[in-house]
C-alpha cells in the first residue's frame, strides 16, 4: 500500500474540453483537495483537448473532465467534476476505503 508520506510529488493531469462549468468545478475541487491533503507535494497539469486534442490518445481519454494520476504509479483515472471528495481521495489512493461494517 502506498504511503503519502514517502511520496515526493504527486503528478496529476486534468483533461478538459474548454473552460465549461464542469471543467472549472473539477479544477477548483482538485486544487482544494490537493492543498488540504497534499500540501507542497503535488503538481497539476491542465490539458485542454480543444487546444491539444492529440494528447487524449496517450492517456486513453474518452470523457472529460478526466483526472489522471501519473505519479505515483500505478496510473489512476477519475472521470467527472470531482465533487465527491471521498471518492476522489480513495480513487487517488490518498485515503483508504472506509470500512463501514467495522
Amino acid at each position: 500500500m502506498e504511503n503519502k508520506a514517502t511520496i515526493k510529488e504527486w503528478e496529476l493531469r486534468l483533461y478538459i474540453a474548454g473552460y465549461t462549468p464542469k471543467s472549472v468545478a473539477a479544477l477548483n475541487n482538485l486544487k482544494r483537495y490537493c492543498e488540504e491533503h497534499l500540501k507542497d507535494q503535488y503538481r497539476i497539469e491542465v490539458v485542454d483537448l480543444l487546444v491539444q486534442p492529440q494528447l487524449a490518445e496517450g492517456d486513453q481519454i474518452v470523457a472529460v473532465p478526466t483526472l489522471v494520476r501519473k505519479l505515483p504509479e500505478p496510473i489512476r483515472k477519475i472521470i467527472g467534476d470531482l465533487s465527491n471528495e471521498e471518492k476522489v481521495l480513495v480513487g487517488l489512493n490518498i485515503r483508504p476505503v472506509k470500512n463501514y461494517n467495522a
